[in-house]
């Protein structure tokens, strides 16, 4: 056998052993056939549509981040103003999209107006306020509203997605729903407890970072309305939230208490950027601390912030709940750290809870429900029993017209599938009802490669070429057009898989892995086999096609 062929064969070999061990190998050596069924389940993921699993729509509440945006306008202005000199009774929010300024010093007027639209002017328009003198309203401009919903809705789904995946969930489903434009739909193909899903995204709730303005915690709602005479200090709010016993002596880990705190946050979850655990004594392993980083703009503000309270406590608020109130011990820029009595599972969950808070605004349920197996396996069994019916008929066909040579075309098929099925188990990818649908194009797009490469061969033999010669020129020849047709699906493949959805997709990436492996069966090994039936031919023999 020449030597050029034999590395080829022995290529060829090893790359169907190693296919075959990607599907019944891996991840346990198999000693029975039960283990094999087992090791080829888990390495074909199947989408919802195949296996069922959790099927959610959740609502972002982007009137959250809208309002979110007022009061921070509200607690910029009040400080703003001050440092210019411009004097005012009072600002507060009217509703999630307005703010009253009272009584703005009359000489001044022109000096707020110009200062509104000098640094506010792409956000918010100051009008005169019916029913009060020197008053101005400010109201949210609606483009602005669009952009902060905009925003909102991408980082909802963002933040979603990393929460789902950093649990563990494989090949979700996240993507926006319907004709409103505060919907996502989620889809966890294997998980069949929508209670577990729900706990899993409900993590991921509305962080906000706040002072309190309490001297101390409160046991009940009633104690901290009684400390204040019955009413609450102007721009705060009362916060439940787990006692600190850093913060409150005495006060056990599970105890509720309430806090005042600030009604405008001084950082959200969409100022966040990374928050790790860490040891924070190295000659004391036993001691936790948590690291943050926020982005640029927030840095701005924290860093005069935290400078001008120092040894007070800043509330970590996640979905309206207080999960810690850690002091203030320096000036915090973009980097900071929370300290405190933590072991490393705290630390950890604590740090799980900033990253899960980069939602920056709270969710609601629409719909939710489990899709059972039922349909997945009709599917299953329908899809199998198509793309089995088609390669039998083809494998008919091709032995019946093209005789020997056909069954080589036939060999290059089901190594077509070996190693479509191999890659997609590699990749982790999760076969879906369009998938299927995508193993079946490529096996068409197999036989029409085959057809072409045996039609030049065809042609060759009739223009009085040898055997050996029609062959190489065949493929040759071939080659060109089938590199053609297959790009230009490929291209057309990556455009439905950069603009589709999820099933979209699933379509997309069967059809490209199998046209690639294609091109490789098609060619190499389907010209290898030619090759070596050759080299056993006699000289004056004719070639089977």
């Amino acid at each position: 056998m020449n030597p050029n062929l034999k590395w080829k064969a022995v290529f060829i070999v090893f790359v169907i052993l190693f296919s075959i061990y990607l599907l019944i190998g891996w991840p346990t050596f198999p000693t029975s056939v039960a283990q094999m069924k087992d090791n080829f389940s888990h390495q074909i993921k199947l989408g919802l549509d195949l296996q069922g699993g959790t099927h959610l729509i959740i609502q972002v509440q982007v009137q959250d981040a809208i309002a979110q945006e007022t009061d921070q306008m509200v607690d910029r202005l009040n400080k703003q103003l001050r440092d210019k000199k411009i004097p005012f009774d009072e600002i507060r929010r009217v509703d999630d999209t307005h703010i009253l300024v009272r009584n703005v010093d009359s000489a001044q007027g022109s000096a707020f107006r110009d200062f509104i639209t000098q640094q506010y002017g792409n956000y918010w328009d100051a009008s005169s306020a019916a029913g009060e003198p020197n008053g101005y309203t400010l109201t949210l401009r609606q483009s602005a509203i669009a952009s902060i919903q905009e925003s909102t809705m991408s980082q909802s789904k963002e933040t979603v997605e990393r929460r789902i995946n950093q649990l563990g969930l494989t090949e979700p489903i996240v993507q926006f729903h319907g004709r409103k434009d505060n919907e996502i739909l989620i889809q966890l193909p294997g998980e069949g407890d929508p209670a577990r899903a729900r706990g899993v995204i409900q993590t991921g709730g509305q962080l906000e970072l706040r002072l309190v303005e309490s001297p101390t915690a409160y046991t009940s709602q009633a104690e901290a309305l009684a400390a204040n005479n019955g009413i609450l200090p102007a721009g705060t709010e009362l916060m439940p939230g787990k006692s600190d016993t850093r913060s409150t002596p005495g006060a056990t880990p599970s105890a509720e208490l309430w806090y005042i705190v600030s009604r405008a946050p001084i950082v959200t979850g969409k100022d966040l950027r990374t928050a790790q655990e860490t040891h924070s004594n190295p000659n004391n392993p036993g001691q936790w601390q948590v690291n943050f980083t926020l982005s640029q703009d927030a840095a701005k503000r924290f860093g005069p912030f935290t400078e001008a309270n120092l040894h007070r406590q800043l509330a970590i608020v996640l979905d309206h709940r207080i999960e810690s109130a850690p002091s203030i011990n320096g000036r915090i820029d973009d980097q900071g750290m929370i300290e405190g009595n933590f072991s490393q599972e705290s630390a950890h969950d604590l740090a799980l809870v900033l990253r899960a808070g980069a939602l920056p605004a709270s969710i609601k349920y629409l719909e939710q429900r489990t899709v059972g197996p039922s349909l997945g396996q009709d599917s299953i069994r329908h899809g199998v029993q198509a793309s089995v019916l088609s390669l039998l008929v083809v494998m008919v066909f091709m032995v019946f017209y093209y005789r020997l040579s056909g069954a080589n075309a036939v060999l290059a098929l089901v190594l077509n599938l070996l190693l479509l099925l191999a890659v997609l188990s590699l990749a982790g990818a999760t076969l879906t009802l369009p998938g299927i649908a995508g193993v079946i194009l490529t096996i068409g797009m197999g036989v029409d490669s085959n057809v072409l490469v045996f039609e030049r061969i065809r042609e060759e033999l009739r223009n009085g070429k040898s055997a050996a010669a029609s062959v190489d020129a065949g493929f040759d020849k071939a080659f060109l057009t089938i590199i053609d047709t297959h790009v230009t699906t490929v291209v057309s493949a990556f455009f439905l898989f950069y603009f589709g959805t999820g099933p979209i997709k699933g379509f997309a990436v069967t059809l490209t892995v199998g046209l690639i492996a294609n091109v490789f069966t098609a060619i190499f090994v389907s010209k290898t086999i030619s090759q070596y039936h050759l080299s056993k031919m006699e000289r004056q023999a004719e070639l089977s096609i």
